[in-house]
């Protein structure tokens, strides 16, 4: 149904490494699920987004369900709501219904009920949204559709030097310049965070690993958190003076602590190792 979340669907889709193409003819689907089969495994899970917007070409979606069930394994999902939700959603919007003309949208939304009532009834999964917000929609589609293993949040620990400035794209930062800089050691300023004698520096530092055991703790309620409201990305910044020794350091160690919890995927970036 138009307003019942389509967008939200495929983004969520989107965001568990499916190809989604939006507003698809249903002639084209044949096409794409070939070309699929052609593609050698870069199209293993495809989406396709069809509804009344495909205007007249919308009437043969039946058909075509039922001839690409026989060799594909295929699952059509059907994103419901209440009257007065949709009615609810198209005046938050300020937009028209697609099939309401000079009629009100209370017109447009029966006409599609009637249109799709057949596609409804052999619908593999009914969502009703009324009640759902798009974290909790996405959630919903991420449970159903979520390839075994996929991970609920890719998170992205950056490590960086305050003085090439703070990373703008980071959730949350961290300062790692309360610990003694290596730097002004002689034998270790040539080296970075990544050679075993300054991680062993840093980390033997008071305070290093009270620090990383007590953060990585903090924000597994967080990551945690994130699962839950469909926040699948994430990055958490440690700075330090140059970004070469602390912060490196740091940032590996935390990930190695964060690598642990379930259902995140932990990616370490130096943003600014090597511009000494």
């Amino acid at each position: 149904m138009s307003g019942a979340g389509r967008s939200t669907v495929a983004n969520a889709l989107e965001d568990l490494d499916w190809y989604v193409v939006d507003n698809l003819p249903p002639q084209m689907l044949r096409p794409l699920v070939d070309l699929a089969g052609h593609a050698e495994g870069a199209l293993p899970r495809i989406a396709a987004v069809v509804d009344v917007r495909g205007r007249d070409f919308f009437t043969d979606l039946q058909q075509m369900i039922q001839s690409l069930r026989d060799g594909t394994k295929l699952r059509v999902i059907f994103l419901d709501a209440t009257d007065s939700a949709l009615v609810r959603r198209f005046d938050a919007v300020r937009r028209p219904h697609p099939l309401q003309g000079g009629g009100t949208i209370l017109d447009g939304i029966a006409t599609e009920r009637a249109r799709l009532a057949t596609i409804r009834e052999s619908s593999d999964i009914v969502i009703d949204t009324s009640d759902l917000n798009v974290h909790q929609l996405a959630n919903s589609v991420a449970e159903l559709f979520a390839a075994e293993g996929t991970p609920g949040v890719k998170l992205t620990i950056m490590s960086f030097g305050f003085k090439y400035g703070a990373p703008f794209d980071a959730d949350m930062i961290a300062d790692a310049r309360f610990l003694p800089n290596p730097f002004w050691v002689p034998e270790l300023r040539a080296h970075t965070g990544l050679d075993p004698e300054v991680r062993e520096y840093v980390l033997g530092q008071p305070g290093a690993s009270e620090f990383t055991d007590a953060y990585a703790q903090a924000l597994a309620p967080v990551l945690n958190g994130y699962q839950h409201e469909s926040k699948r990305f994430a990055t958490f910044a440690i700075g330090c003076t140059g970004g070469k020794h602390r912060s490196v350091a740091i940032a590996n160690a935390l990930a190695d602590k964060l690598k642990e919890l379930p259902g995140v995927a932990v990616n370490v970036k130096h943003r600014d190792l090597g511009k000494e």
